[in-house]
């Protein structure tokens, strides 16, 4: 995991463990239950875990606040935003029950006591999150119409407003013009080198 500490610096000594623990938890549980490609494995500290990290470079969310992960599949974003944001609240949801077992394991295996992960569909949830975040779910403005009961009117979430931060790759112009609000679009090659991230995109909706 020296590719995280290459881009995040004054990470904890438990933080740093916790990290270093992801490969072997997740091949793991990928050869029992399997959530991410075979043919990604070898590459999970770049395509999954510094991929999800890319929230971190311009979001500074406050202790206490709530974070949905729409669609988590096997954990991401939301399992090393976890580590990564240890005094925030994460509540990661899919509708595919096998996947939420490989993340409450990783969760418990790690000691992540921030992580609640529910096998349900989205639509059905009622709380309120300072952010909802999701990694190549679905488009953004089916994102908006499942989840805008679930964010507050003028909240914020550290340094951001209240919304959405949604990775998602290619040309978004067409996608992001359906949406409603405004948003701010972030290219990762700005802050990661190789070519996974040369089409992938950070992106902060808000109403």
């Amino acid at each position: 995991m020296d590719l995280i500490l290459n881009h995040f610096s004054g990470l904890s000594e438990k933080q740093i463990e916790q990290f270093n623990a992801l490969p072997e938890l997740y091949q793991l549980w990928n050869d029992q239950i399997n959530v991410i490609s075979r043919k990604d494995i070898p590459f999970l500290a770049e395509r999954h875990v510094l991929h999800s990290l890319a929230l971190a470079k311009i979001w500074k969310p406050s202790a206490g606040n709530s974070v949905l992960d729409v669609g988590t599949g096997g954990g991401f974003p939301g399992i090393p935003l976890a580590i990564m944001f240890p005094e925030v609240q994460f509540h990661l949801v899919d509708s595919i029950g096998k996947k939420v077992k490989v993340v409450q394991e990783v969760a418990l295996a790690l000691g992540l006591k921030n992580v609640k992960a529910e096998n349900a569909r989205v639509e059905t949830l009622r709380n309120k999150y300072e952010m909802i975040v999701s990694r190549a779910v679905a488009k953004a403005n089916e994102l908006q119409n499942w989840t805008r009961k679930n964010v507050p009117k003028n909240g914020k979430s550290g340094n951001l407003q209240s919304g959405w931060l949604l990775l998602k790759g290619g040309d978004l112009d067409e996608e992001l013009m359906a949406t409603q609000g405004s948003y701010t679009e972030f290219d990762l090659s700005n802050w990661f080198k190789g070519e996974f991230f040369e089409t992938k995109k950070l992106i902060h909706l808000i109403i």
